[in-house]
């Protein structure tokens, strides 16, 4: 299922299997026939620009799902519910911000052709800071139509009832001023702790200390970690499903029969070609569309049917009844009243806000983001058929997806940027490695982000199709931290302790914590706080007792996974036989010149040495024997 949005997916493509591993820190692995098939652009190829523009579009598809999540799901714990308008905003914003990371990671950072977006690891400690009491949303009540009082007449189906600073209460309408400062008030909050939490990601990469911190973190840390970032998730899913459970399990059916059965069918498409020997020409290419766009085209087909239940009032108009929100006309004003064209800018929901509290409540999900872009850096060389990234690649990926979080939190996306592993199995299905696409992509991620109607129209999408979407994607990264175990020994009494643990305390504890919130009493607000976004952060549990059992319980390095976690990583090795000697893929072109006349410039974490280009010894390392 190559739509997921996290780390460690699987990218399957008939005989090729690629898996993401979230390596620890290691120079390179080993390119060979058996990892590589035939790559029609390589990474420092330049398609047409027609083309460019055609497979830099199929890119923005491909992330469409997994950066339309994250909104959609924070919209409810930032109060915005009701507030289409400021909903289309942030997608268009989360938009906007991809691209920008996507071109600076892309020329700057790891030089792959990676996509960034936003990423799930943010959303637990994002959920646990707006839990706190001074970031509960107001009571929202039914007023119904003709219905009056001192300072509103209700013509809406619902209003929400806020508290005034002189401690009395008024109904402010859904939209208003008033109602946009009390979501944009929330997100202030988590975009501060966002900028703040990501100077760490920062200094970790660019010092190089992410690769001393790795040493301590293996498969039975990240398998927890990971795995409760989809856990802690399931209220938002069944929340969003329940509207209407069979249109929600139907989004999930044909998410499955997409991305599980029909990954291989390739579908004819018409396409036009233009030569100067032969002039226009007509022809069918077959494209894999079903393995290319599975949640794409599951939630267009939902959504179809959702259009065609509305049209025939199938489903009932009543507000108030519970499948209410599977109509697609609940929120078509959105498209009227949202702007042609919005440019997003940094502080446009006002200045950001600081608290110890969710600042180290926020790093939990910038440490899971890091361990788990590692993994893509390494699936996405060799799916592009180039040398594995060395470690001044690693460190300055790192860094700039920090200062792509910094920049996500200014904009105020709600959310950071990590790489998208759904992009990385799109080059293997398309055998398109080139970073000028990626680039492309980027720029029309920058260009569709500031058009309002564009996110609008994605506001305009029922819950229950939103909701089946999240059934499969929380699923499928809940696998997905899961999958790291297949290099431990979980038969031995030791493992099973350090997993079980993890999982149960990572599950049971955020989950009291949140209902007896009155519990934690040191006598300091703040410290009550800090303790509280912690505990109530299931990922940072899980993770926690993972890190201090697995560090600290006998246990061999075999037993543990590390010897082989290692070994697929090809620690330690530089180069090697049948694979690339030269790294300057990853070199920054910019700063050659300055590296090679002041070689001292190469000791930095980040830099690369002084090197001449070396080209592959062997150009069928690069192709395919079919």
């Amino acid at each position: 299922m190559p739509e997921t949005g996290e780390k460690g997916t699987d990218i399957v493509n008939g005989a090729q299997h690629v898996e993401n591993v979230p390596e620890t820190v290691s120079d390179t692995v080993v390119i060979t026939e058996e990892d590589i098939r035939l790559v029609t652009y390589t990474v420092e190829d330049t398609p047409p620009w027609p083309l460019c523009i055609l497979l830099g579009f199929q890119h923005y598809l491909t992330a469409f799902g997994s950066t339309l999540a994250v909104p959609l799901v924070l919209a409810g714990p930032l109060c915005l519910s009701g507030d289409d308008v400021g909903l289309s905003e942030i997608i268009g914003t989360t938009f906007f911000v991809g691209g920008i990371a996507t071109l600076l990671q892309t020329t700057f950072g790891i030089r792959l052709p990676i996509i960034q977006g936003v990423t799930f690891a943010f959303l637990a400690p994002t959920f646990s800071i707006l839990s706190l009491p001074e970031w509960q949303c107001p009571s929202r009540i039914i007023v119904h139509a003709n219905t009056t009082s001192t300072n509103i007449t209700a013509t809406q189906s619902s209003v929400f009832l806020v508290m005034a600073a002189n401690g009395t209460t008024h109904l402010a309408e859904l939209g208003s001023d008033e109602h946009r400062e009390v979501w944009q008030a929330r997100l202030r909050e988590v975009q501060g702790a966002i900028m703040v939490a990501s100077l760490s990601q920062i200094i970790l990469g660019f010092s190089g200390l992410f690769s001393v911190v790795l040493r301590y973190i293996g498969p039975l840390v990240v398998a927890p970690t990971v795995a409760l970032v989809g856990l802690a998730l399931f209220d938002a899913a069944a929340d969003k499903a329940s509207q209407l459970w069979w249109i929600a399990f139907m989004t999930v059916v044909l998410i499955v029969v997409f991305s599980q059965c029909l990954h291989k069918v390739s579908v004819p498409l018409p396409t036009v070609s233009i030569t100067r020997k032969h002039g226009c020409q007509c022809s069918a290419k077959h494209l894999p569309i079903f393995g290319l766009f599975p949640v794409l085209l599951a939630m267009a087909l939902s959504w179809l049917l959702c259009l065609v239940l509305t049209l025939t009032n199938a489903l009932p108009d009543d507000p108030d009844h519970w499948a209410y929100n599977a109509r697609t006309d609940t929120r078509s004003a959105a498209i009227t009243n949202a702007p042609w064209f919005r440019v997003p800018y940094p502080g446009q929901w006002g200045v950001p806000t600081v608290s110890v509290s969710a600042v180290l409540g926020m790093l939990a999900g910038v440490l899971a983001s890091m361990i788990e872009s590692v993994g893509d850096y390494y699936a996405c060389a060799r799916l592009s058929c180039a040398p594995p990234p060395p470690s001044h690649a690693l460190n300055r990926g790192i860094g700039v997806e920090g200062i792509g979080c910094v920049i996500a939190g200014a904009f105020g996306s709600g959310n950071g940027t990590t790489s998208y592993s759904e992009n990385v199995a799109a080059i293997g299905i398309t055998k398109v490695a080139s970073r000028r696409v990626v680039q492309t992509a980027g720029v029309l991620l920058v260009v569709l982000g500031c058009l309002g109607k564009v996110g609008a129209l994605f506001v305009t999408i029922p819950d229950p199709v939103a909701g089946g979407m999240f059934l499969a994607m929380f699923g499928m990264v809940t696998a997905v931290g899961l999958s790291n175990l297949r290099f431990v020994d979980m038969r031995t009494p030791r493992n099973m302790c350090v997993l079980g643990l993890s999982l149960f305390i990572g599950l049971t504890l955020p989950r009291w914590i949140s209902a007896h919130k009155e519990a934690i009493d040191t006598g300091s607000s703040i410290a009550d706080q800090i303790i509280e976004v912690l505990l109530s952060t299931s990922m940072f549990v899980g993770g926690f007792i993972g890190f201090v059992l697995d560090n600290s319980l006998p246990g061999t390095d075999e037993e543990r996974g590390l010897t082989l976690w290692r070994r697929e990583s090809g620690r330690g090795r530089e180069g090697g036989e049948g694979g690339w000697s030269g790294l300057d893929v990853y070199s920054l072109s910019i700063f050659n010149a300055c590296i090679n006349r002041l070689p001292a410039l190469g000791r930095l974490p980040f830099c690369p040495a002084a090197r001449t280009r070396t080209p592959p010894q062997d150009s069928e390392q690069c192709t395919s024997f079919a």
